[in-house]
């Protein structure tokens, strides 16, 4: 069995998570082909918006954590689902997880005639998601415990969000095994902590997941007051937030392409060796995640490393092999300050612009970007001036974390290089 992108093999985590997935959507499908359908005009109606909120999508893009929002708000829903215009509901949490499943590979089937691919790993997510979602509620409600704990007032909405906050932590926890798993595949040298993946999924909630929990229970509690009804209207502002979310998206893109292309011209114009800046960047990004970085953090690292030299366009003459070390420190003070606001200009944020403008302060007074920075660049300088090889690059660089070079950050250097997830640096 083969991953996607052609990484080789499955994981196991990913087969583990594929496989329940799997049994479940069967042991859900054959129950509801068994009883039949509960209330099928609900199932239809929310059957469509999950089919329709998959269609909407265009593929996720880089970053891009949630790239159906509809049709996760609609899943949610059905699973929060008691009542229905004030009659109570029995479809139960099976009947849910079918809904679902059969939505899902409906909308698949124009998407593949489209030349689109399924994520497997995603739609396995959310079925494993919206099981739990369905689980949790379900028979606390049909049982009448919820009101019990909860009551039938003004408190009751708690228990809708209390199952939602549980279901955001779930789908968390398996969204970090799933990127880990795709990390370990790209290359040892870019595994990331698991604990900092997950981190970084739970503050991803603050974001589109917050909309989508919130519209997944105001459309349950608002199908059982009015009805079937309610969720076209109350669908609609999630809607319009894809749409923002994707345009932002889409200048973020821009942005990345416009800073990829302005590190080449260091290299067009012969300031910088060939591949310096792409291979600093790979290099820096894999030390970013050793030292636990993630996220925004990691973006923003990976954007410095690509543009850490284009102070250098402003030098009459390059510098030899691009090793600005060698200049006085008021010049290599210039060359980051004209650097940074060139970043500036490109719409990079102002912290990468700061990464690049700390370049030539003591190590002790940068940010830790900046350090990381410093020290691969070093690196790559020092393995193409021919010194010996990495080690003997490395053990240059451990000399210098008296004044030039974070030791820590040199020995994260050191990990990743161990562990061969690199092409050594300098490598054209």
């Amino acid at each position: 069995m083969r991953a996607p992108y052609g990484i080789g093999p499955l994981a196991p985590v990913v087969l583990a998570v594929r496989g329940a997935a799997l049994l479940l959507a069967l042991v859900a499908l054959a129950r509801t082909a068994v009883q039949g359908l509960a209330e099928p005009g609900l199932a239809l109606v929310f059957g469509l918006l999950v089919a329709a909120g998959e269609l909407a999508r265009r593929g996720a893009a880089a970053g891009e954590r949630e790239p159906a929002p509809l049709a996760a708000a609609g899943a949610l829903a059905y699973a929060l689902l008691g009542d229905s215009a004030g009659r109570p509901t029995t479809h139960g949490a099976l009947q849910v997880i079918a809904v679902v499943v059969v939505a899902q590979a409906l909308a698949a089937v124009p998407r593949g005639a489209c030349g689109r691919r399924t994520d497997a790993d995603r739609a396995a997510r959310r079925t494993l998601t919206v099981g739990f979602a369905a689980v949790c509620f379900q028979p606390l409600y049909a049982s009448g415990q919820a009101e019990r704990w909860f009551g039938d007032g003004p408190w009751f909405p708690l228990f809708p969000l209390t199952v939602l906050a549980l279901t955001a932590l779930c789908d968390a926890v398996l969204a970090a095994l799933l990127a880990r798993s795709a990390a370990r595949a790209g290359g040892p040298g870019a595994l990331p902590p698991y604990a900092s993946l997950l981190v970084d999924e739970v503050r991803a909630l603050a974001g589109t997941g917050v909309a989508i929990g919130a519209t997944g229970v105001v459309t349950a509690l608002g199908v059982a007051v009015a009805g079937p009804w309610a969720p076209a209207v109350l669908c609609g502002p999630l809607l319009l937030t894809q749409v923002s979310a994707r345009r932002y998206t889409a200048v973020r893109t821009t942005c990345g392409q416009t800073m990829a292309s302005l590190a080449r011209a260091t290299e067009i114009a012969g300031y910088t060796p060939p591949g310096h800046a792409r291979r600093v960047a790979a290099l820096a990004t894999a030390v970013g995640r050793e030292l636990g970085l993630t996220g925004p953090r990691l973006t923003v690292l990976e954007h410095a490393a690509l543009m850490h030299d284009i102070g250098q366009l402003s030098l009459l003459d390059p510098v030899a092999g691009g090793a600005t070390a060698r200049l006085p420190a008021a010049e290599q003070r210039r060359i980051a300050l004209l650097g940074g606001a060139v970043v500036r200009r490109t719409g990079a944020g102002p912290e990468v612009a700061a990464v690049v403008e700390r370049q030539a302060d003591p190590y002790r007074e940068q940010p830790l970007a900046a350090r990381i920075v410093r020290t691969v660049n070093a690196y790559d300088d020092l393995c193409g001036e021919s010194v010996g090889g990495p080690l003997r690059a490395l053990e240059q660089l451990r000399l210098g974390t008296g004044h030039d070079h974070q030791p820590q950050v040199v020995e994260a250097l050191g990990r990743v290089l161990a562990r061969g997830g690199l092409t050594p640096a300098g490598a054209g």
